[in-house]
């Protein structure tokens, strides 16, 4: 239905879907070959012949049918686009390179192209229960991995190890496959934001942020917690956590739908810099999940989208040091009415890890 409006709206006679999230997200797929065009007649999903079961599984419960391609699908699309009439075909102008639109139009002929920009990616913006359900499994999984793995951490042990677990706990808990690069990131290296995991060893007296999270069923999680390892916490370790753990409780508290997306990142940035710290906060205040790992809407300085009720976003302040160490704390939540839904059940409080 929302894909018959989107025709509609636009004025098109198809729309062509190439983007891997989009094609999940549409058709059902979950493979890496295939690509499907919609028209005002039918719907047709191609792919080659190590996909046609899967297909056959997963897109006709969505009502595309299935066309078996060779080596070039775009010789296949053509015929379909003859026969259905296409004259004005819509296009994922963001995710198609220079080089896949000069062969689109070469196969495709002399019809009329209207690029869709965020168009496709914008219905997936609010999530109906079944995706809400899914993604709250997803999250299930990386509190229990969180759980885990603090069983494991102590001096000495490396970066890698950790996102290793994490990674494996959420594997065999039903997860399909991290949602992206696992961030752990300890001591100095606290303080880069996407600091992938190395192999740095976890030193005695030093924060660890992990940052992670997995696909399940096509929908992704992404958590962060931040622990300190040792026998001293100083004040100002006290300080910077406490400060980025109540800048995420205030916005959590003021989250709601008719609000936009910078409004509750001003929440949570005014706080900070009140605080003393406005210029550790370099990022934005969180973004959408779904199929993919970040999507709309971004909730940033820049962010205009206004919520609304059952978006998913992230919430997670941060403030990082240069040579002492960085604090992040992320939950993501369900947009309501009148506040927010935190689907994570791991605690937020300062966990303290003796060495």
């Amino acid at each position: 239905m929302k894909l018959k409006e989107l025709l509609e709206n636009e004025k098109l006679d198809g729309i062509f879907i190439t983007n891997m999230y989009n094609l999940r997200y549409f058709t059902g797929f979950s493979g890496t070959t295939g690509v499907a065009l919609v028209t005002s007649k039918n719907r047709y999903f191609f792919t080659d012949f190590r996909y046609i079961q899967q297909a056959n599984n997963q897109v006709v419960p969505k009502g595309f049918k299935v066309v078996k391609v060779e080596r070039d699908s775009l010789e296949t699309v053509k015929e379909y686009i003859k026969q259905d009439n296409v004259k004005t075909l819509g296009l994922e102008d963001l995710d198609m390179t220079l080089s896949a639109f000069s062969s689109v139009k070469k196969y495709f002929g002399d019809i009329e192209y209207k690029f869709l920009g965020e168009k496709l990616s914008g219905i997936r913006i609010v999530k109906d229960e079944i995706e809400i359900e899914t993604i709250k499994k997803a999250i299930s999984i990386s509190d229990i991995a969180f759980t885990e793995i603090l069983k494991d951490i102590k001096v000495g042990i490396s970066e890698r190890e950790i996102a290793a677990k994490l990674e494996y706990v959420m594997k065999i808990n039903g997860a399909e496959d991290k949602s992206f690069e696992t961030i752990v990131a300890s001591g100095y290296r606290s303080a880069m934001p996407h600091g992938v995991a190395s192999d740095k060893k976890i030193g005695n007296n030093e924060f660890i942020t992990m940052d992670f999270g997995c696909y399940y069923n096509g929908y992704v999680s992404d958590m962060t917690r931040t622990v300190f390892v040792g026998d001293n916490l100083t004040d100002k370790h006290k300080e910077i956590y406490n400060t980025v753990l109540e800048a995420q409780l205030l916005a959590i508290s003021k989250v709601k739908a008719g609000m936009k997306a910078k409004e509750l990142d001003k929440i949570a940035r005014d706080y900070i810099t009140e605080k003393g710290y406005g210029e550790n906060f370099g990022h934005g205040l969180g973004h959408g999940i779904g199929v993919e790992i970040h999507e709309a809407p971004g909730v940033s300085t820049r962010g205009e989208i206004i919520l609304e009720e059952n978006m998913t976003i992230t919430i997670e302040p941060g403030i990082y040091v240069e040579g002492f160490g960085g604090v992040r704390i992320e939950d993501d939540v369900i947009v309501k009415k009148d506040g927010c839904i935190v689907m994570n059940k791991s605690p937020k409080d300062l966990i303290i890890l003796k060495k």
